[in-house]
């Protein structure tokens, strides 16, 4: 049976392990309005105002009351090279309306970190100090990357509120899970500053897939033996993910056909669950026709079992024969299409990578080809890809795969624009 299950927006950016990317940086000119709230996250936000300054950008920053016990207005002010703002009633700002002027003339207000009290405060409307009553007053993207302790995060207003939020159209970076202050452990921290850092950049980066309609196929696929037993694969689903998140910040519509996982869908993306290869083939089919661009990512069975049983075998002393009988090749049948969708193939090697490759998208046709070795990639969080195209071959080194990602998508745009 296929599922389609459609999340909500709350964006949580995979790979907290990854570091910014040439490619990734580009803030040069960009103007951010930094607020902060009461939390021992704040003393990361120093670093975060680094990185932002570092990469061009010019920053702002609102402290809440809270926020000043925590790390102090000179340190922020000493770090952004700005004055800091503090109060509703700062003189400083022209007719003392600093929750109107002082976004007007920013790209993006990122609250971080952002406490289940100030996620409640703008859940439900309420300003009562400055940094609330500026986020009320925008006209622009707002982004908060929440820090608390884990049955604070975890309590139902607190769901509700972050649910809330991200139905408003307000990103949410984070939470992760982790070690706390207060000695436990869970969800709640605040996103790495690294982390936070390379989400702001996505979100004021170009959109290089808008409106495309992208499908992606991810994870493994199930082939039952009996009503107990299978043949799947180590696939963890993760790279694929990744590439239907790097689509989504490119501006793409996403479709994502996903085999069994664990793994969350990525904010905005509508999924379909399947199982079996020929589940994904159905699924693949129906849509295939209507999208602009597919990508391959599923680790898909070659073989089914002919004659699947119905009741669990029993074991028995003698030998278990299972006759295997090969699966439809969606990839090259969408190939073949008459007005196929730019199909980018990816492919899993053991051995003799390039040879593989190459040969592997000759045989199916298609425009580009994505390769690695199996061994290095399954179940990591981590890829390196050799991207194969008519121009010859495209290394993109070892990164977390959200980066990798995000590499292959760009590439992606870039032949459709030269088509």
């Amino acid at each position: 049976m296929l599922r389609r299950n459609v999340q909500s927006r709350r964006i949580c950016f995979p790979d907290l392990n990854a570091r910014p990317h040439k490619a990734m940086t580009s803030l040069a000119g960009k103007r951010l309005l930094l607020g902060l709230t009461g939390g021992i996250a704040a003393y990361k936000v120093a670093d975060l105002v680094r990185q932002f300054i570092k990469a061009g950008a010019d920053v702002r920053v609102v402290m809440t009351e809270a926020a000043c016990r925590f790390i102090t207005p000179v340190t922020m002010q000493a770090l952004s090279g700005q004055p800091v703002h503090t109060d509703l009633w700062d003189a400083r700002i022209s007719d003392n309306m600093g929750h109107i002027e002082l976004s007007r003339d920013r790209d993006l207000i990122l609250v971080a970190p952002a406490s289940a009290n100030f996620m409640a405060k703008l859940a439900n409307g309420q300003g009562d100090d400055l940094l609330s009553t500026l986020c009320l007053a925008r006209r622009i993207p707002l982004a908060i990357a929440p820090a608390m302790n884990v049955e604070m995060w975890e309590n139902a207003a607190t769901r509700r509120n972050s649910s809330r939020l991200s139905d408003d159209g307000i990103t949410v970076l984070g939470p992760a899970a982790g070690d706390q202050a207060c000695g436990e452990t869970g969800m709640g921290r605040m996103l790495e500053p690294t982390d936070i850092f390379n989400a702001v950049c996505v979100l004021l980066g170009p959109k290089l897939l808008a409106g495309k309609k992208v499908l992606v196929t991810a994870g493994p696929t199930y082939e039952p033996i009996d009503t107990v037993r299978g043949i799947t694969n180590q696939s963890s689903g993760k790279m694929g993910y990744a590439v239907a998140q790097a689509a989504l910040e490119a501006g793409a519509l996403v479709t994502l056909i996903s085999g069994p996982t664990a793994l969350a869908t990525p904010a905005g993306a509508a999924r379909i669950d399947v199982r079996s290869a020929s589940d994904m083939h159905e699924a693949v089919m129906a849509r295939a026709a209507a999208s602009d661009i597919l990508i391959a990512v599923a680790a898909v069975a070659d073989y089914h079992v002919i004659g699947a049983k119905s009741h669990k075998i029993k074991r028995e002393t003698g030998n278990l024969s299972i006759e295997l009988a090969p699966n439809p090749d969606i990839l090259a049948e969408v190939a073949a299409m008459k007005k196929a969708p730019f199909c980018v193939g990816f492919a899993a090697e053991t051995e003799n990578l390039h040879a593989n490759a190459q040969a592997k998208r000759k045989r199916k046709k298609i425009p580009l080809l994505a390769a690695n070795l199996a061994q290095e990639t399954f179940g990591r969080d981590d890829n390196a890809l050799t991207l194969f195209d008519d121009n010859g071959e495209h290394e993109i080194g070892r990164a977390a795969k959200i980066i990798v990602a995000r590499q292959l998508i760009a590439h992606v745009a870039g032949m459709l624009k030269k088509r």
